[in-house]
């Protein structure tokens, strides 16, 4: 290996274009740019994410299958609705979930990763600070993806998945009960943790992200 090779950063593996579509969609529905309810056409979405209707068109089957968007007879394809009272037990069952990646993942990341967790959370942080909610929600999508490629469990990605997108969406419906630097400093501190490569730490940032989500929804189902 010459010197150029050894002093290259290491990156993360880049991503299919389907993922880059499911993403772009994820955030669309995720920031109520596509409301709920309302209808889902397949060329609309290319032209706003600037992809292809084919990894569009597998991004927006990955949704059926999460319960993001819903097929109907004769009618087509929705995005589903928002139920604040089933948002507990959302949260409830992420909970399990995140314990779980967070233990694989402060055993399982490699440096590099260890290193992306940190830099997505001090994002968010930045973010959190200049007020701007676009930002800070694209780092956490960006921590997401991080800390499920580093946990090696995809049984476990999987099933938290679609739960993730509903807590994103929750927080752009009410936003207006959140606080968003408390969000950034609870997802830092699950970054610091399993960055460390302790997995009972990892556990207690999990916790303390879940703590979060749990309180602002309760102030949610109060108001």
């Amino acid at each position: 290996m010459n010197k150029t090779q050894a002093s290259a950063p290491a990156r993360l593996p880049k991503r299919r274009a389907a993922d880059l579509a499911y993403d772009k969609i994820e955030t669309l529905i995720s920031k109520l740019e596509i409301a709920p309810g309302s209808p889902v056409i397949e060329a609309e979405l290319a032209e706003m994410t600037g992809l292809g209707r084919t990894p569009v068109r597998e991004a927006l089957m990955r949704m059926v299958s999460i319960g993001l968007i819903v097929q109907q007879p004769r009618r087509g394809l929705r995005v589903s609705t928002i139920d604040v009272m089933e948002h507990l037990d959302v949260l409830a069952t992420r909970r399990v979930l995140e314990q779980l990646i967070a233990t694989s993942a402060a055993r399982r990341a490699t440096d590099v990763q260890r290193k992306a967790l940190l830099a997505c959370a001090r994002k968010m942080t930045r973010a959190a600070e200049r007020g701007n909610l676009d930002d800070y929600m694209t780092a956490d999508q960006e921590l997401d993806h991080v800390n499920h490629e580093a946990c090696r469990n995809q049984s476990a990605v999987k099933a938290v998945v679609p739960l993730v997108v509903q807590c994103r969406r929750f927080w752009y419906a009410y936003q207006h009960e959140g606080e968003i630097a408390e969000g950034a400093a609870a997802h830092l501190a699950m970054a610091e943790a399993i960055a460390s490569g302790k997995a009972a730490e990892a556990v207690v940032g999990a916790n303390r992200l879940m703590d979060y989500l749990e309180l602002f929804t309760r102030r949610v189902i109060d108001t």
